[in-house]
């Protein structure tokens, strides 16, 4: 009798044609497209579970999921099958087999997302960031990104129709980044909440417009309304670039 091993995958994609990382019931999603490729590839049905979930239209370039398997895997070939199944928005870099208990989701200690603007439209970046034809306050902004580090409850970022049980989450980063007619938002945080990082990019950009004060950050902070925040930045200025986890997951990589 084979023992199900568990696997942990690290993966890239680029969510510009896809409904979100989840599975939807009409709509075509980046966990749908990798089950399809695994089931291909291992011949049975797949289930994977994410460190977590982007948005429609949201990138990652560091995502990682489990999934178990039951029977002898060629690690390196697979990985050579599936990005040749896969579209090219989907690429996987690696697959490796860890500890019955390890979780893509629940082991994470904190996830870090960017927010791309440009300062001059750029055939080669509209399409990953968002242009900005009048440039903010981003000196105003970045003072306004240190406030969330004093807070713990973001509900007023939050999308309303969510299943969470709480709204806490602990922002150990939140700095902003120029280089030349880029700018990058650097956000990371224990956990985030649906739609979160676009939300608080929107209110910051209002404050960067002289369109929200500082001390009216803080009021949206703890109203816990997110009709108080600014309007969310689009989504295809963001992207998933860092999932940490406990270094004994990585170091109990089993060979099989």
């Amino acid at each position: 009798m084979e023992l199900t091993q568990r696997y942990f995958m690290e993966l890239a994609y680029d969510g510009t044609d896809y409904h979100g990382w989840q599975r939807q019931p009409q709509a075509i999603s980046v966990q749908q497209v990798l089950e399809e490729g695994l089931c291909k590839m291992l011949r049975c049905k797949m289930r994977v579970t994410a460190a977590g979930r982007t948005d429609t239209g949201v990138h990652a370039t560091k995502m990682f999921v489990h999934f178990n398997y039951e029977g002898d895997l060629d690690l390196i070939y697979l990985v050579y099958r599936l990005n040749r199944w896969l579209p090219q928005s989907i690429s996987i870099f690696e697959v490796f087999a860890v500890t019955a208990n390890g979780h893509a989701r629940f082991d994470a200690l904190s996830r870090s997302y960017e927010y791309h603007f440009q300062l001059r439209p750029d055939p080669f970046e509209n399409k990953y960031s968002f242009v900005l034809y009048r440039e903010p306050d981003f000196a105003l902004m970045q003072e306004a990104a240190q406030v969330l580090l004093a807070y713990t409850d973001f509900q007023c970022f939050s999308r309303v129709k969510t299943d969470v049980k709480t709204y806490l989450c602990n922002i150990t980063e939140a700095r902003f980044e120029h280089k030349d007619y880029t700018v990058i938002f650097h956000i990371s945080a224990n956990r985030f909440l649906r739609n979160m990082v676009r939300a608080i990019v929107g209110t910051l950009l209002d404050i960067g417009y002289g369109k929200t004060s500082i001390a009216q950050l803080h009021e949206i902070i703890a109203s816990k309304n997110r009709d108080k925040a600014g309007a969310s930045a689009p989504a295809r200025g963001l992207y998933l670039t860092k999932v940490e986890y406990p270094q004994q997951l990585f170091s109990s990589k089993i060979n099989v």
